[in-house]
């Protein structure tokens, strides 16, 4: 069994407390007695519940760093916020995600027997869950809910418009009409019903269906009020999502990110620096700038990752380091073409090209592949932006960027790869507890302030622990 780290737990504890406080208080008065503290200009402080989100409904947010196990801890608080805000042994969860690349990630995490996120649900609810996607509710019967949890996992644009006739979430659905048999007045009141609009969208609906309670996806989520957990909550804080969201009528809101907006209620916030005491990321970031050109940055890349696998061959664990080329775009001198063909040449560096894996729009030598298999080969990874969505492997330990520090948007994701520690725990070799990152510069020490902005601004890190976290060579 997979255990929670110290600060995963601390998560689930300030989210339990909360929870638990607003079984007897409002929602100001439980935000007042749970709240983290802040520090303001030097001044401690309790901010206000902000209730612009849901209302009346609780919406809170943990923040956690890149490579913080995010999934492992919201399976976890699925029992536990359906227990303590609840009182329900089997809740009804909607776990949304912000693509389809991710939601498949979450299902597989979810549903895999082994998978520490499959094994946080079987650990609290034993057989008794049932993982399902959108499409697949249909196949939940009446009799499971209530004695078996039920998450759902699915995209926040699956439900995210204004014209309802197009989704198919709102659309009626005569498989799901058993779930509405002998609803109570309250219960019917907060249900979509059949309209005009549907009857032209739905030719099989007659004017006799007008008024009729619509059996859809979205009015099943909303009878069942469920715990809405949001993944990468930072994409999804419009008006129109906020709203959406208010018309499935949850029972809360979880927010998970590692940049919360500023009116995000952030009852939780785990630092890097946790994250790496508990080992789960690699650090420090060792930084190499290169001001002689990008081959000069490509050699001693290659040389990093060599030198690495001698010290893998040590540890007990397989380890194949692997190192991530950004490449420039199809308009610069480093493009993915110019660099392959350095990588593979006689004049180059001399790289088989079964170790060789490309992985842009065009090409796609990664579909497929699981980079920690021992019989896997790959050793090099080329893109250039950022790699597929739910793309994992924490082989990753060198990044090469070629691109401009500056302008190279998609950087943090794949420094992000390059982040997570193999299997989460400490490595035997002190070189194989670090990240490291060549990088083309072109100013003294402008690629080290542009990573700590991108370390600060979209991974999580405060700026004293993003500043401590990048070394030289």
């Amino acid at each position: 069994m997979f255990a929670l780290k110290d600060y995963q737990q601390k998560a689930l504890t300030a989210l339990d407390a909360f929870f638990f406080k607003l079984r007897t208080s409002d929602l100001d008065a439980a935000w007042r007695t749970c709240a983290p503290l802040h520090d303001k200009s030097g001044q401690s402080w309790q901010a206000k519940y902000d209730p612009a989100a849901l209302g009346d409904v609780p919406a809170v947010c943990v923040r956690i760093p890149t490579g913080g196990g995010k999934t492992f801890l919201a399976a976890h608080a699925v029992a536990l916020v359906g227990k303590t805000l609840l009182d329900a042994a089997a809740p009804v969860a909607l776990w949304l995600v912000p693509s389809d690349a991710i939601r498949s990630q979450t299902l597989t995490a979810l549903t895999t027997p082994r998978n520490p996120c499959c094994e946080a649900l079987t650990q609290h609810f034993g057989e008794r869950v049932r993982v399902c996607a959108l499409d697949d509710l249909a196949t939940v019967g009446p009799q499971e809910v209530g004695s078996s949890a039920i998450v759902i996992v699915a995209t926040i644009q699956s439900f995210n418009v204004k014209d309802k006739t197009i989704r198919t979430v709102y659309s009626f659905d005569e498989s799901l009409a058993p779930h509405f048999q002998a609803l109570t007045p309250q219960q019917e009141n907060r249900l979509d019903r059949v309209l005009e609009a549907d009857i032209a969208a739905q030719p099989y609906l007659t004017v006799a269906d007008l008024g009729r309670v619509k059996a859809s996806l979205a009015n099943w989520l909303t009878l069942h009020q469920p715990i809405v957990i949001v993944d990468e909550a930072h994409n999804n804080r419009t008006e129109q999502a906020f709203r959406t969201l208010r018309e499935l009528h949850p029972a809360c809101l979880i927010e998970l990110t590692a940049t919360p907006m500023p009116d995000s209620n952030v009852i939780f916030h785990v630092g890097a620096q946790a994250l790496a005491n508990e080992e789960m990321i690699k650090l420090p970031i060792v930084l190499m700038e290169h001001k002689t050109g990008w081959k000069d940055a490509v050699r001693d890349a290659v040389l990093t990752r060599d030198r690495l696998e001698i010290f893998a061959a040590k540890e007990a664990d397989y380890i194949r380091p692997v190192l991530l080329f950004q490449a420039e775009d199809v308009n610069g001198e480093a493009n993915v073409a110019t660099l392959l063909a350095h990588l593979t040449s006689a004049d180059g560096e001399k790289l088989n090209r079964k170790q060789i894996a490309v992985a842009t729009g065009e090409q796609k030598e990664l579909d497929g592949i699981v980079l920690s298999e021992p019989t896997c080969a790959i050793r090099f990874v080329i893109t250039v932006k950022a790699l597929k969505e739910g793309w994992d492997c924490p082989f990753a330990y060198v990044l090469c960027s070629l691109q401009d520090m500056k302008s190279g948007k998609d950087v943090e994701q794949l420094l992000g790869r390059v982040l997570r520690m193999p299997y989460a725990r400490q490595r035997q070799q002190a070189e194989l507890g670090k990240s490291y990152a060549h990088v083309v510069s072109i100013t003294t020490a402008r690629a080290a302030d542009a990573l700590v902005d991108r370390l600060v601004n979209n991974m999580g890190f405060e700026r004293y622990e993003a500043q401590a976290a990048i070394t030289g060579e």
